[in-house]
């Protein structure tokens, strides 16, 4: 790791030497971030809708490729109507408010999930979102929103079978084209936020080799610094992808 000076004679924290290309987050805790201030859900879902601004920065800074967010599961279409179009309004605001500074700072935005469910007009937005910043190469925001990773793989065995491919021709490879995020590379870091310790349907194919980093950290306090450890943590990290360290080290 390596550190620099401030200008007042104090050390800059370290900077991760390996920066991993595809980082993928569950921003958890909202809920709970508000409820421990006496604030109503809503409120915490609006401030874990500002940190990301602070982390699309943080991720451009440190050199990471692409970022994909758990926003909005297939599964949290069962929480109170209420918040549901609370979540839905939350979108519709991000894109109305921040798509021009978003595509004007190079951000490529992608929408992995389903459209259907969600009301036309959010639907058109999300789709000229996507139309638009598509040129986009500074970093690549894949935005999770009506997702869930079995609901992917369903959907992606049946268009295989739709397209009539033979069973022998079906391998790793093939099945990957069909995820949403193809033709990107799987996300080499999970992290999840508020101390919760499991994947809750997220990017299941394409994490299987994936490194976890779980904090207790409530999203809206997931900052740059938090951002800064998730990467540190990644760099003690040794990927095996099946190999024992004695081959890993004959590779290197």
């Amino acid at each position: 790791m390596v550190a620099t000076l401030r200008n007042n004679g104090n050390p800059e924290p370290p900077i991760p030497e390996v920066v991993p290309r595809h980082v993928a987050i569950i921003m958890d805790g909202n809920g709970r971030w508000a409820k421990a201030r006496g604030l109503p859900r809503t409120e915490g879902h609006r401030q874990g809708t500002e940190n990301l601004r602070n982390i699309l920065k943080a991720c451009v800074e440190f050199g990471i490729e692409i970022l994909t967010i758990y926003a909005f599961s297939t599964e949290n279409w069962k929480r109170p109507r209420a918040e549901v179009r609370v979540l839905m309004s939350i979108l519709e605001m991000v894109i109305d408010r921040e798509l021009k500074e978003l595509h004007e700072s190079g951000v490529q935005i992608r929408h992995i999930g389903e459209l259907e469910g969600i009301a036309p007009v959010l639907q058109r937005k999300i789709q000229y979102a996507c139309d638009y910043t598509k040129d986009n190469d500074k970093l690549i925001l894949n935005v999770a929103f009506n997702y869930g990773g079995r609901d992917e793989i369903i959907r992606a065995v049946q268009q295989i079978v739709a397209d009539g491919i033979p069973s022998t021709e079906i391998d790793e490879d093939l099945i990957s084209s069909y995820m949403y995020t193809s033709p990107l590379p799987d996300p080499d870091l999970v992290i999840r936020t508020s101390g919760e310790v499991r994947s809750s349907n997220f990017l299941v194919w394409q994490s299987t080799y994936s490194e976890y980093y779980f904090t207790p950290v409530y999203w809206p306090d997931f900052g740059k610094e938090e951002l800064r450890k998730a990467l540190l943590e990644y760099n003690r990290r040794t990927r095996r992808f099946g190999q024992t360290d004695e081959q890993i080290n004959d590779n290197s």
